[in-house]
């Protein structure tokens, strides 16, 4: 079983929740994956929400990832069940709402767009993932009410652009809040071999 995570605010808490799991920090869009990953891969991490009712820390496990090509991904059940099983026995509730993978970050208009075609979060990695079982444990991190700038695409032209600071000094406290969530879920999760 491989985890996938995007950045290293992603990585560094499956790391220490799952010290012996193997972790491979893919950068955004699966930028720096170089590696096969095998047959069982869950993504974790953080999402951008579609919709004005999931708030910054609502956990999805989806059952369905659009991909950038417009297919279907069908996440594997057992392990949305084994992770969702997870998130119960530290009361979370799970929402399974369908997820959108896009190429760069959803922002303006477009969020709306793809919330009435029913998806609640966008990234830009689950939805790249070939392999035959695929799971995808995301965190709400930015919302309609609350968006990211695009320039956070390439995090370091993001920070040294005065204008987004201040959302610098939000992410700095709740990207490792979300990303935290996502692999406790994950270690408490009882997956299959």
């Amino acid at each position: 079983m491989v985890l996938i995570a995007a950045t290293a605010v992603e990585a560094k808490p499956l790391r220490r929740a799952l010290p012996h799991a193997r972790v491979v920090q893919a950068g955004i869009g699966l930028a720096r994956l170089r590696d096969a990953l095998g047959d069982t891969v869950i993504v974790c991490g953080l999402a951008g929400g579609l919709r004005n009712d999931l708030p910054t820390g609502t956990l999805l496990l989806p059952r369905e990832v659009r991909r950038p090509d417009g297919s279907t991904l069908h996440c594997d059940p057992e392990l949305v069940a084994a992770l969702a099983e997870g998130a119960r026995r530290l009361d979370i509730a799970p929402r399974f709402d369908p997820l959108l993978t896009a190429q760069r970050i959803v922002n303006g208009p477009a969020r709306a767009q793809w919330a009435q075609r029913g998806y609640a979060a966008a990234d830009m990695e689950t939805g790249l993932i070939d392999a035959p079982r695929i799971a995808a444990v995301r965190v709400i991190l930015d919302t309609p009410q609350n968006e990211l700038s695009a320039d956070w695409s390439t995090p370091l032209r993001a920070i040294l652009n005065p204008a987004n600071w201040a959302q610098a000094r939000w992410l700095a406290r709740e990207a490792p809040r979300a990303a935290a969530l996502a692999a406790a879920v994950v270690a408490a999760a009882r997956l299959p071999a």
